[in-house]
């Protein structure tokens, strides 16, 4: 059996998809999502204000190094924010199996104030083929050290930007 383009997290509430769940009004209207969170640089139509869907865009792409640990307060109260409202949240990226899983993860995190590996276990139980990168499985428990707030005054975010960098460098 072949990957669906959508699993549901929370029944009616949030959804974990790729690309194609993002730009099909078919998906997106069975599921009456109000709000979109796409973790990629690929336009979609709800992008566009007439589309009346709310919609925040994480531009990071699915490499180790990206640094999707920084954006992870921001998206998770903008889920939060949504389902508070009785919106309906689909958060996609192009294949939606490990930037948007990990942004998943980590909602279920702030939200269930749970660990990085139960977090990834839960939305695995939904999406089977979700397969997070490295970098992302880290970010995810710095995002819990951080006490779900990492920013640049963060000690522990700071370390990690200066490992990452120091990385790509090759010192």
């Amino acid at each position: 059996m072949g990957w669906k383009n959508v699993d549901t997290i929370i029944e009616g509430k949030l959804y974990l998809g790729n690309i194609h769940a993002a730009r099909s009004s078919r998906s997106l209207t069975e599921r009456h999502i109000s709000h979109i969170v796409s973790v990629c640089n690929d336009p979609i139509p709800a992008e566009l204000p007439e589309s009346g869907i709310t919609f925040l865009r994480i531009p990071v792409e699915d490499v180790d190094t990206a640094d999707l640990l920084i954006h992870l307060p921001a998206v998770c109260q903008f889920i939060d924010r949504a389902i508070q409202a009785r919106g309906t949240v689909l958060v996609h990226c192009l294949q939606g199996l490990s930037r948007s899983a990990a942004v998943v993860a980590a909602y279920l995190m702030y939200t269930k104030r749970i660990a990085a590996t139960d977090a990834i276990d839960t939305v695995r139980q939904a999406r089977e083929q979700v397969w997070l990168n490295a970098g992302f499985q880290e970010q995810l428990v710095l995002f819990e050290l951080c006490r779900y707030a990492p920013s640049p005054s963060c000690g522990i975010y700071l370390s990690w930007r200066q490992k990452v960098t120091n990385a790509l460098q090759g010192t």
